[in-house]
This record gives structure tokens, sequence and C-alpha cells, in this order.
């Protein structure tokens, strides 16, 4: 399971340029990570810009649906941003929710690193149906 979402994530070219690993895959549960780069990540005030909070949020809903489902595309997305993301890696941690046979309801958590510390930043939703 791990190698194939490895796989898929070396498919997407937005992905790459973003340094997306994923770093953990089991059945309904994933997790992937990205170093930070204030140079072409930040937003104005040197924080992780929102756009990529929502990115990794919303692949790591999909790719843990994509555990129980085969491929996926969101029909719904949203994130809640809780505190300033500073941190020197991000880690989203995605679950499925509830798995049905049109739809997947799928949770993550986005957590800054820094040194040894994790701190919760920001939480997302996600609907997610399969796709043939």
């Amino acid at each position: 399971m791990l190698n194939t979402l490895k796989q898929i994530n070396s498919t997407s070219a937005f992905n790459r340029w973003a340094g997306f690993e994923v770093t953990r895959a089991e059945t309904g549960e994933a997790e992937l990570t990205m170093a930070f780069r204030e140079n072409d990540m930040a937003q104005y005030a040197g924080f992780l810009h929102a756009g990529l909070i929502g990115a990794m949020l919303d692949t790591a809903c999909g790719f843990a649906a994509g555990t129980v489902a085969g491929n996926v595309l969101a029909s719904h997305f949203s994130v809640n941003c809780l505190a300033p993301a500073i941190g020197e890696v991000f880690i989203a941690r995605g679950r499925v929710v509830k798995a049905g046979k049109k739809q997947v309801f799928a949770r993550a958590e986005l957590f800054a690193q820094t040194g040894g510390q994790l701190k919760l930043v920001a939480t997302g939703d996600a609907i997610l149906v399969p796709v043939e």
C-alpha cells in the first residue's frame, strides 16, 4: 500500500514541486510530510501559505480514501486554519471516517514540526467519490 501511494504521489508534478513524501499508509490511513521552503512557500507574514495547507490536507484525505476505494476525486473539501503554520516540516495525517460505495468521508490534520515538537495548525474534511 505504501509503495502504491508513493508511486501515485510521484506522478503529480505539483506534489513533486512541493516535496510531498508519503511516509505511512495503512487501510483507511495515510501520512505525508513536506519540508518548508520559506522562499517559495510562505505567505506575506512568513507562514506556510494556506494554499499549501489545503493541498496537504486534500492529498492526505485523498490518499487515505484511496487505500479503501481505489482512485478517488474530491467532490467537497473544507479547511480550518487553527494557528499560524510555522514549522520546519509539515505532517498531514489523513483517515477515512466512513467509506460507502459512492462516497468516502475523510478527515485530516496538519501538524507543524519544529525540532521534536508537533503543533496542530489545521484540519480538513473531504468527501471523495470513487472513479474508474
